[in-house]
């Protein structure tokens, strides 16, 4: 699914002023100018138009630290650092201090550089680490030797996540030595284009690495898989449930058997980590799923699947039902089918659904799903465990709502209450992924990395409220996110306002209101101020101000405090 470095560079001369515009700086030690256009146009592909600054290769050290430097002048939202094996191994050679000390050495080097950016700039920092050099100085005793290079090098990688990238929430890893490892060295480097031209990436590498850079912006961008569609038979397991029966389908750990065990225990892996898993078969529901309810050898349960959807219908239409349940975008959806029919029919009617070209042979699923890194995420949270639990509890409501004549009672029904609290270490990681995983409702779609959070949980001019809610049919979790900005003595900024598209039309829009409006009051303002900032996705809170009572005043929308009467809502707070 990869394009070619050729197709990447033909992909600039696209139409991209309707594209979000993302400021990239791009810093290496190496020549940097291949990978320029590979981030570009993999960038397009990805919905973005990346705007890059690239400096001259071997001036890392010098944009970072001198405040005067056309880095800084360019202000980037995101800083791309590719320091190479190659140049590691030389400042190795050259260590003037015991070679022991020599990751330690430049990891603190690294962190100077972040915490440089950090002091200067919002520039979030997409740092490489080091894909092996073997220099074959101490063979396999290296492993053993604490100043071979080998050594020094794995203690960096190892450095690099466990002192930088979990402790600095703007610091991502580009895992380039995880890319070397699936796909080859000789694949990822040529030594006689980097004698002549200072490149250490090969043509055919700079795609996968691109891509890899760019997921990783893409996700704190909001752009990124949150659903995997299943299909069954010959997918899920192998055989055809309806015609070779329960005994007979090929799952387990012998033969062909164990690729569909091994690929169920990835399945379950992302659902655990908060991917929503639903079916879409062709099947009858009664026979896809009885699998998941008696064969033994199962990893997947029907409670890993939030939508479950099995009938003789149109795979598209089905999807388009599983959409409606969960009300996410097709854009964030993968659909696995191991039938080419099935797969071109949702190309064609849904072609923002990502639909891999799945081997002929399933021994090969794995690898292959492995080196599309279809999941990319910028964040993790507790609650991300409770998301497929979230899901199927809300498919209950939508049947419990059809019982019901109207809204109102049903709302009254549901006995809803909610645990309105100001921003603290416990929510911090919640809150941050709401702001990047939320794109329908979110009126300025401002994203904020969890260091972002921090700042706004310490700050004198901002207000902070996270809210959840619970009612009979279970606990959605944190669900409203609401920033407010003191711009003076009389006035509050909406900065932020999202909420979980799952909790629509329950009233949490108004009871959300009425507690911006109290926290006005009890501080004195007389104005509430609200933004609505277009992208492609929520055009659906077009009018969320006017609906609320706001009047529109040269693009913003102002609400008077002293004149706003409390909205009717069936939510009480915990």
């Amino acid at each position: 699914m990869y394009r070619t470095f050729s197709e990447l560079k033909k992909d600039l001369r696209k139409n991209i002023q309707q594209l979000k515009k993302v400021k990239v700086a791009l810093l290496g030690d190496t020549a940097t100018q291949f990978l320029n256009i590979a981030l570009k146009g993999t960038a397009i592909n990805e919905g973005i138009n990346f705007e890059i600054f690239e400096a001259d290769f071997g001036q890392v050290s010098r944009q970072i630290l001198d405040p005067s430097s056309e880095y800084y002048e360019f202000d980037a939202d995101y800083t791309i650092i590719f320091e190479s094996s190659h140049k590691l191994l030389g400042q190795y050679y050259k260590f003037s201090g015991s070679q022991n000390a020599f990751a330690e050495n430049k990891v603190n080097y690294i962190a100077e550089l972040y915490r440089t950016i950090q002091s200067r700039t919002k520039s979030r920092v997409i740092y490489c680490n080091f894909p092996g050099i073997n220099n074959q100085i101490f063979g396999n005793f290296s492993t053993k030797v604490e100043s071979s290079f080998i050594f020094q090098q794995n203690k960096l990688n190892y450095l690099l996540s466990a002192e930088l990238a979990i402790k600095n929430d703007n610091f991502f890893i580009a895992d380039l030595l995880s890319i070397q490892n699936k796909w080859g060295r000789d694949f990822m480097f040529s030594p006689n284009i980097y004698i002549n031209t200072e490149m250490v990436l090969s043509l055919d590498a700079l795609p996968v690495v691109a891509h890899h850079m760019v997921s990783i912006i893409s996700s704190l961008e909001g752009k990124f898989k949150k659903c995997l569609i299943l299909d069954l038979d010959n997918t899920t397991w192998g055989g055809i449930i309806g015609d070779d029966g329960l005994e007979k389908i090929q799952i387990g750990s012998l033969g062909i058997g164990k690729a569909f065990t091994e690929f169920q225990h990835w399945v379950k892996a992302l659902q655990k980590r908060g991917v929503i898993i639903a079916v879409c078969s062709k099947n009858d529901e009664d026979k896809a799923k009885e699998p998941f309810e008696k064969h033994p050898d199962m990893v997947l349960k029907l409670d890993d699947i939030a939508v479950f959807v099995a009938n003789w219908e149109n795979k598209a239409d089905n999807i388009r039902k599983i959409q409606q349940i969960l009300n996410i975008g097709f854009d964030s959806m993968v659909f696995l089918d191991d039938n080419p029919f099935e797969r071109n029919i949702v190309r064609e009617n849904l072609p923002e659904v990502c639909v891999p070209e799945l081997p002929e042979d399933p021994a090969e699923y794995l690898e292959y799903l492995y080196s599309l890194n279809l999941f990319e995420t910028a964040s993790f949270s507790e609650n991300d465990t409770e998301r497929t639990k979230q899901y199927q509890v809300e498919a209950q409501r939508v049947i419990a709502l059809e019982s019901f004549t109207n809204v109102e009672d049903f709302l009254k029904s549901m006995n809803m209450v909610s645990d309105v609290q100001a921003f603290n270490s416990f929510s911090k990681p919640r809150v941050s992924q709401l702001t990047q995983r939320s794109n329908q409702f979110n009126l300025r779609t401002i994203r904020y990395t969890e260091q972002d959070i921090e700042n706004l949980m310490s700050s004198d001019d901002h207000h902070t409220i996270s809210f959840t809610l619970e009612d009979k049919y279970g606990d959605n979790g944190l669900i409203c996110v609401i920033v407010l900005e003191k711009k003076n003595e009389e006035t509050l900024f909406i900065d932020t306002w999202l909420m979980s598209c799952r909790v629509l039309k329950r009233g949490m829009e108004d009871f959300t209101l009425n507690t911006i409006v109290d926290i006005a009051q009890k501080n004195g303002y007389k104005y509430i101020v609200g933004e609505y900032l277009p992208t492609a996705k929520n055009q659906m809170v077009k009018d969320h101000y006017k609906k609320l009572g706001f009047t529109e005043q040269e693009g913003r929308w102002i609400l008077n405090v002293d004149d706003y009467q409390q909205k009717e809502v069936f939510i009480s707070t915990k």
